[in-house]
């Protein structure tokens, strides 16, 4: 059932950034032919008004077709409803709206969280673990997601982002030297040894972390109190998934490792739904950022390859030649699918059993 939970809110959150583009096109008049998730044949499918409504194979995605793709078209190709014939400012709003929409779903989704369930009291002392990395110091030390770290070296970390930030710090200032931390696991407590990695100077021991929020919540007070736990929640997970992905650019060989596909994502949202609805929640704010972020990025197939194509025309005056945005395109739907294989057949080799994440 956890897993199935997964598959419908990562099914869910493609349906909405889809819509995003789709419902950015409509509202402006321009000519949409069809609507899919997923690639590849076609499952089922549907025409209404000239709409083409379609579920595929590969659930890895979607797209909204427009006329312009067609050859065979019998649209005029000086037609003004075509999105190629819009002014570049109208193009960049269907363009990105697939963006704002993820980016909106997760501030309304947090929003609710806060609203009807209630926010989380003060944090508890430490950190908490959120996942580890395969083969890595945290790794091989037997740190697990879960665990709660209370002190490093007899010291003391404090609550919240403060004791977050003083942990890295300590693990930074000591590269390729053995440390003590003070680790809870259910009502166990012990103390163990690690040896952070050496990466460019400083200590990394491989492990997503955040503060040591207490399972306990209260209702919120007024709607101030609901709008500022969600947009302290979606600032930083924002912020995080954005430095995240700017590893790739100033650490690539260390971040690659932490890329998950399909199956690691769905495994982690089982893990997540286990909390129950917090857990789930947190899942569907946290991918439909990390949606958000990766279609922003300037890369082939990707809404942040074709605004890259939109400022340049911008600057020259004139669309990018078509020879060339096919020749972009096709190499990016080739490196996409690839790396998309690669990581399914590597988070299903290494897919454990579905573990607690934030067991406490």
């Amino acid at each position: 059932m956890n897993v199935l939970a997964s598959l419908v809110v990562l099914g869910l959150l493609i349906f909405f950034h889809e819509a995003g583009h789709f419902l950015a096109a409509r509202s402006q008049g321009i000519l949409v032919n069809g609507f899919s998730i997923g690639f590849g044949p076609s499952i089922f499918k549907k025409e209404v008004s000239g709409i083409t409504y379609s579920l595929r194979a590969l659930p890895l995605g979607g797209f909204v077709s427009f006329p312009d793709d067609e050859k065979n078209s019998n649209i005029p190709k000086d037609d003004p409803n075509l999105l190629r014939n819009r002014p570049i400012f109208q193009r960049a709003f269907v363009i990105s709206a697939g963006v704002l929409a993820n980016l909106l779903l997760a501030w309304l989704v947090l929003i609710g969280q806060a609203a009807f369930i209630g926010i989380p009291n003060q944090p508890d002392p430490g950190v908490l673990i959120m996942a580890v990395q395969n083969g890595q110091a945290a790794d091989i030390s037997g740190l697990n997601p879960g665990d709660q770290i209370l002190s490093i070296d007899g010291l003391k970390l404090g609550e919240g982002q403060k004791a977050v930030q003083l942990f890295v710090e300590e693990v930074q200032n000591a590269p390729n030297q053995k440390i003590q931390i003070e680790t809870i696991r259910g009502n166990e407590k012990k103390f163990v040894s690690i040896i952070p990695e050496n990466n460019l100077g400083k200590g990394k021991i491989g492990a997503q972390l955040q503060p040591n929020f207490s399972k306990e919540i209260q209702p919120a007070k007024g709607l101030n109190e609901v709008i500022n736990q969600a947009n302290f929640q979606f600032t930083d997970l924002l912020t995080r998934t954005i430095q995240g992905y700017k590893g790739l650019a100033t650490d690539f060989s260390s971040t690659a490792k932490q890329l998950s596909g399909p199956v690691k994502i769905v495994e982690i949202g089982a893990q997540l739904s286990e909390e129950g609805s917090s857990g789930l929640i947190l899942f569907t704010a946290l991918v439909s950022i990390n949606l958000a972020v990766l279609n922003s990025l300037p890369l082939p197939l990707l809404d942040g390859g074709q605004m890259v194509f939109l400022l340049i025309e911008g600057l020259l005056g004139k669309p990018v030649p078509e020879k060339i945005q096919m020749a972009f395109v096709q190499s990016g739907f080739l490196l996409l699918v690839s790396l998309s294989v690669v990581l399914i057949i590597r988070d299903t080799s290494q897919l454990s059993l579905v573990q607690q994440l934030l067991n406490r």
